[in-house]
C-alpha cells in the first residue's frame, strides 16, 4: 500500500469512528463515561474533529441528527476555528482557562452547553428571518445532443454537463440547491461548511460539503459516482411510514438508486466515472442494456437490447466522436443481430443459429 492509500485508509476509518459516535450519542442509554470517551476522541487530533464535523452536517441533513439536543451533538455547538472568527459571543462563552488547541473545551461543551444552545438559537432564529428575505440566485444549464459544456458557478464550483442534459441552479445565502432534469454531470464542488451542495436528479438526493462526483440520470435509475471526498446519497421519497435509505460514498465507490431503493454499494474508479469528459465510454463487464442507456445520449436513433441478451456483459473503450461507429462496434464485437426496421430505435438481439 503507497503513502496516499496508507492517508486515505486512515481518513475512511476517522469517518467511520465519526459515524459510530453519531450512533453512540443517538443512544437513549448514553452514558458519562461514553461522553468523557467521546470527549478524549475528539481531542485526539484535529482530522477526528473534522470528520465528526463532516459526518454530522452530512447525517444531520438525512434526519439522523433531529432528535439531539443542538449542545450536545451539532457542529455549531462547538464552532471551528473559522466560525470561532466570526462569531464572537459564542466564542466568549466557550472559552475557559483550560481549552484544547482550538479554542473549545470538549468536556464542557458536552456536559454544559445550555448557554451555548440558548445564543445559537437566538442565532438561528435571525438567521433564519435573514435567510427567508434573501433572494435565490436561479440558472438553468443545457447541452444539445453531441454537446458537452462546462459551467463555472458563482460558489466556486465547477460543473461539466454532458450530451443532452439539463440543470437548474438555485443559490441562496443558506444553501446551494441544483436538479438534474436530465442527463449527466460532473460536479467538482467548492468546500463550503456552512452552505452544503445538494443534488436532486431522479429517485436520488445528494448532499456534499465540498468534493467531487458524478451523476447519470437515467429512465429507470441515477447512478452516483464519487472520485473525491464523501457524499450522502438518499432516496427522494420512501413508502408511506418508512425513512428513506441513505448510504454515505467515499473515492471511487458508486451506489445506483432507483424507485426500489438503493442498490449495494460497488467499486469505481476516476477512469470509468469520466470517461466521458474524454469522449469515451469504458465498459467493464457492463450490462448491454446498460451500456446502451449510456450510449443513447448521444445516438439520433436509440438502441436497446432483447430481454434474451440485455445481460450480456460489455467490456472495452469506445469513442464517442461517432456513436453510430461505436454502435456498430458493439454489434460485431457481441455478435448481434441489427433490426433497423423501425425508424425510431434500433433492435439487438442475438443471431439466429
Amino acid at each position: 500500500m503507497n503513502p496516499q492509500e496508507v492517508q486515505e485508509a486512515a481518513a475512511e476509518d476517522r469517518l467511520d469512528q465519526a459515524c459510530a459516535w453519531i450512533a453512540r450519542l443517538r443512544s437513549d442509554t448514553i452514558s458519562s463515561a461514553d461522553r468523557r470517551a467521546f470527549a478524549a476522541w475528539m481531542s485526539e487530533s484535529s482530522a477526528n474533529r473534522q470528520a465528526f464535523d463532516e459526518m454530522s452536517e452530512l447525517w444531520g441533513d438525512l434526519g439522523a441528527l433531529s432528535h439531539l439536543p443542538l449542545d450536545e451533538l451539532y457542529p455549531e455547538s462547538a464552532p471551528s476555528a473559522e466560525h470561532r472568527s466570526s462569531d464572537k459571543p459564542i466564542t466568549t462563552k466557550a472559552r475557559s482557562s483550560n481549552t484544547d488547541t482550538t479554542g473549545w473545551n470538549l468536556p464542557q461543551w458536552l456536559m454544559g452547553g445550555s448557554a451555548v444552545a440558548a445564543c445559537l438559537g437566538i442565532a438561528l432564529w435571525i438567521g433564519n428571518q435573514w435567510l427567508q428575505q434573501a433572494p435565490v440566485q436561479q440558472q438553468m444549464y443545457t447541452t444539445a445532443v453531441g454537446e458537452t459544456r462546462t459551467v463555472a458557478l458563482p460558489d466556486g464550483s465547477e460543473v461539466k454537463l454532458n450530451t443532452n442534459s439539463e440543470l437548474i441552479v438555485n443559490f441562496s445565502r443558506g444553501e446551494r440547491r441544483t436538479q438534474l432534469l436530465r442527463g449527466e454531470a460532473f460536479f467538482d464542488v467548492a468546500r463550503q461548511t456552512s452552505r452544503p451542495f445538494t443534488v436532486e436528479a431522479g429517485s436520488a438526493n445528494i448532499r456534499v460539503l465540498g468534493t467531487q462526483f458524478n451523476v447519470e440520470r437515467n429512465p429507470e435509475n441515477t447512478r452516483v459516482s464519487v472520485t473525491g471526498g464523501v457524499v450522502a446519497v438518499s432516496e427522494a421519497r420512501a413508502d408511506s411510514g418508512l425513512q428513506p435509505e441513505s448510504v454515505k460514498l467515499v473515492r471511487n465507490q458508486k451506489v445506483s438508486v432507483s424507485n426500489s431503493g438503493l442498490s449495494d454499494v460497488g467499486h469505481t474508479s476516476a477512469d470509468e466515472a469520466l470517461d466521458w469528459t474524454r469522449g469515451q465510454l469504458v465498459f467493464d463487464e457492463t450490462p448491454l442494456s446498460e451500456a446502451l442507456e449510456e450510449l443513447n445520449r448521444y445516438l439520433k436513433v436509440p438502441a436497446a437490447a432483447s430481454a434474451a441478451i440485455s445481460d450480456k456483459p460489455l467490456s472495452g473503450t469506445f469513442e464517442l466522436t461517432d456513436p453510430e461507429t461505436t454502435l456498430a462496434a458493439i454489434v460485431t464485437a457481441l455478435d448481434l443481430a441489427q433490426d433497423q426496421s423501425d425508424p425510431n430505435l434500433t433492435l439487438l438481439s442475438a443471431k439466429p443459429n
